[in-house]
């Protein structure tokens, strides 16, 4: 891990942030992901894991700040920006489009710098936006699980007041083969930490992590870490495997067997069944998911969210087909679209096309997928 010592380059931004932060400035504190071995995951691999110094990141505030002041007044903006300056200036306008109600702090893992740091930029953002409602940041099960209490409360007074975490599964045995990382135990360590320090947590679950040896481990186990847990948001996210993959060599080697959509719907409504004793809200907020319209809050809601499932599992096969790909080629965002006569025509043409049958329904989603990854 390196620390960058060299001089200001100016404004950054790394490669992604959740669904959910759509309307949020996206701050980048550090650069790429300090473990980035996950087999399944091919984001950060060749890039180089860095800590920004921290009058860097409040260097970026500032500029983000100068353009908001700017943009809320009406003045001229100033001629012959930089790159930098024009990117710093693009966030400011969106983030003002969407009502600046969110910071969320990048890359990987933004709890691995050093906590009085991480509250010096927390700070500083509340300073130069006290209208912010929210401020989120991606991190490590294993960051987390070794932090001081008090040190991790301090940061949650100083504003962090959401934490994403990659739960990924809660089955040893999956964690292990994918090189998370992390286990059962510090999943549910770092999960009760957050919530004590009353910071709101999303915990996300990968749908097929496991493969078709461990599906049924990975459900269930899945389910028990969270329900440990408790954590207030439960995200959806099913893997998918591009070929620059560690997992998807694995794969066209025969080592790793990936599921299909109902295999991963099967797999889905075990984990959702297994869910118990807990208030979190489900959210199936991906485009790589199969099912969107899963979202609620449990337990009031549990019964709907499997009803979803059902739903798709009882129709024939070639209806499971014309959905499955409405679905991968963005068409279809519920089951009920299948009734949409002009959805339902557009996916019977692509079927059509593409000689979709049950047999290789899978193979034509996976290739549909890549565009979404």
């Amino acid at each position: 891990m390196n620390e960058n010592v060299s001089p200001y380059q100016g404004f950054e931004q790394g490669p992604i942030r959740p669904p959910s932060e759509s309307n949020s400035l996206l701050i980048r504190v550090t650069r790429n992901c300090p473990w980035n071995r996950c087999t399944f995951c091919g984001l950060y691999k060749g890039e180089l894991f860095s800590r920004r110094p921290v009058d860097h990141v409040l260097r970026d505030i500032d500029m983000v700040h100068r353009f908001v002041e700017l943009l809320r007044s009406g003045a001229s903006l100033p001629q012959g920006l930089d790159w930098n300056e024009q990117m710093a200036l693009y966030a400011a306008r969106n983030w003002l489009l969407g009502g600046c109600p969110s910071v969320f702090l990048q890359d990987s893992n933004s709890l691995i710098i050093k906590p009085q740091d991480l509250i010096t930029i927390l700070n500083h953002l509340r300073s130069c936006f006290p209208q912010i409602e929210r401020i989120t940041s991606y991190a490590r099960s294993h960051t987390i699980a070794r932090m001081r209490t008090e040190d991790l409360a301090a940061i949650a007074g100083a504003g962090l007041n959401r934490i994403h975490i990659g739960l990924e599964s809660g089955c040893d045995a999956v964690l292990a083969r994918v090189r998370k990382g992390a286990d059962s135990n510090i999943h549910v360590a770092a999960g009760v930490k957050v919530k004590e320090a009353g910071m709101e947590l999303s915990e996300y679950y990968m749908p097929g992590l496991g493969g078709r040896e461990l599906s049924r481990q990975h459900a269930l186990e899945s389910a028990a870490v969270l329900n440990a847990i408790n954590p207030d948001f439960i995200r959806i996210r099913t893997l998918a495997l591009p070929e620059q993959l560690e997992l998807a060599r694995e794969q066209a080697s025969g080592r790793f067997a990936k599921l299909g959509d109902r295999e991963t719907a099967e797999e889905l409504r075990l984990f959702l069944q297994t869910l118990s004793g807990i208030t979190s809200c489900i959210k199936s907020d991906h485009i790589l998911n199969l099912f969107e319209e899963i979202d609620g809050v449990l337990p009031e809601d549990q019964g709907r969210m499997l009803a979803v499932i059902d739903g798709f599992l009882h129709l024939p096969s070639e209806e499971q087909v014309l959905y499955q790909i409405g679905r991968r080629t963005g068409l279809f965002h519920q089951l009920s679209d299948l009734r949409h006569p002009r959805l339902r025509h557009q996916a019977e043409q692509f079927v059509a096309q593409w000689m979709v049958t049950p047999q290789n329904v899978d193979q034509v989603c996976d290739q549909l997928m890549q565009r979404f990854i």
